[in-house]
């Protein structure tokens, strides 16, 4: 692996970036996020254990690993207390190894449920956690930032302020209850303590460790077709995800990312409404949906499953100039005599498809990329032709020891 590598899913989510970090960061010494908050949901299965992880960067469970939250984050503090507790019950420290941009917007119990209520008459299928309504806040120049949190009396005219304004919203625009003013700040002032513990200036923490030199690891949420601006719009996430919203919301230059790992299932998936070109209303839905478990680990909801369409990927991968590929759960098409993949669309968008042999057979055990079937290599192959990139991991499972590494 590259010095600096960027690692971001190409699809709607759920690609197993959680994974490919955990498996990765082994070998390096930083992790960070730049983007969403706990809308995310990165699930890593280590010694036979689930861990998900919502907003600590998947770095965290190896020991010398040092994991940083970017100012691109909107967080929210009981969620993030909440994590933090959990993995802490387990055993993980989070001491001097742990840190948070203060530049960080807030998530407010007013952002909940603005977001709640809204998506109700939108239905644009949200996750209710309050994400959007934060990044709007951020973008408009009102949002309460983390390291405001170290002086509540400068604080309070401004979410005095800020709590009106979302109330109207929620009174008049929707019909819902107002959020009283004193609940907010007894959030705000019940989690103080994260500010005391974990705050940074994490550019000036970031730059010295790039003159020194250090590996790391810069860690992508959501998908690139859920980007703001990039993704099936309306029906999107609220932030950058694609390979430009790693300099805004770290702080970190393109010249010091060295390679950029681009992940996408073998199939795919999709959480929630928006478009979906190679959905499935079939029998293989179902049989991917049950081998893949694909439920959403944010949501709980289930996944619709289709296809794999390497035309919308082609785009995806010239968006974020991806240098590599990793193909997660090949193993789950181990059953299908024949796979389909879309390489083009017709005139009304409907996918063009080309049939390649399955190879019903278990792939889970297989580390080694010559090892594999010859249906299973020429999969691999096909998509590597097609979208003019190197596959180099393969996951053929959920644990870590499950991955081929091909290069």
């Amino acid at each position: 692996m590259s010095n600096n590598t960027l690692i971001l899913g190409l699809q709607w989510g759920d690609e197993g970036k959680g994974k490919i970090v955990d498996a990765l960061a082994e070998n390096s010494e930083i992790v960070c996020r730049f983007q969403g908050g706990h809308n995310a949901g990165h699930t890593l299965k280590v010694d036979g254990q689930q861990k998900v992880l919502h907003l600590i960067p998947s770095g965290i469970l190896h020991p010398s690993v040092q994991c940083v939250l970017g100012n691109g984050l909107v967080l929210s503090l009981p969620a993030l207390e909440k994590e933090i507790t959990e993995l802490e019950q387990s055993g993980i420290n989070f001491n001097d190894r742990f840190y948070v941009s203060g530049d960080c917007a807030l998530i407010l119990p007013t952002h909940i449920a603005i977001d709640q209520v809204r998506d109700k008459s939108e239905g644009i299928g949200t996750t209710g956690r309050g994400i959007g309504p934060a990044y709007e806040d951020k973008v408009a120049r009102r949002a309460i930032r983390f390291g405001d949190l170290q002086n509540m009396t400068l604080l309070q005219p401004r979410l005095e302020k800020l709590i009106a304004y979302h109330n109207k919203i929620l009174v008049h625009l929707y019909a819902a209850e107002p959020i009283p003013l004193e609940d907010v700040l007894k959030e705000l002032e019940s989690h103080q303590h994260l500010v005391q513990k974990f705050h940074c200036i994490t550019q000036d923490l970031l730059r010295g460790w790039v003159k020194e030199n250090k590996k790391m690891i810069f860690e992508g949420a959501q998908g690139s077709m859920l980007d703001i601006d990039h993704g099936t719009y309306p029906y999107v996430t609220s932030s950058s995800t694609t390979a430009g919203g790693l300099s805004t919301g770290l702080g970190v230059g393109p010249k010091h990312i060295d390679s950029i790992l681009g992940i996408t299932k073998a199939y795919t998936t999709r959480v929630g409404e928006g478009p979906f070109a190679t959905e499935l209303f079939d029998e293989n839905a179902a049989q991917l949906a049950k081998i893949g478990h694909e439920v959403g680990a944010t949501t709980g909801r289930p996944r619709r499953c289709g296809w794999l369409d390497l035309k919308a990927l082609e785009t995806i991968v010239f968006i974020n100039s991806v240098t590599s590929l990793c193909l997660t759960k090949l193993d789950v098409l181990d059953g299908f005599k024949e796979i389909k993949v879309c390489i083009d669309y017709d005139d009304q968008g409907a996918p063009i498809y080309k049939t390649l042999p399955g190879w019903k057979q278990d792939i889970s055990y297989i580390r080694d990329f010559h090892a594999l079937p010859q249906s299973a290599q020429d999969y691999i192959l096909f998509i590597e032709h097609f979208l003019e990139c190197p596959i180099d991991i393969v996951s053929v499972g959920p644990s870590r020891e499950q991955t081929i590494y091909k290069k």
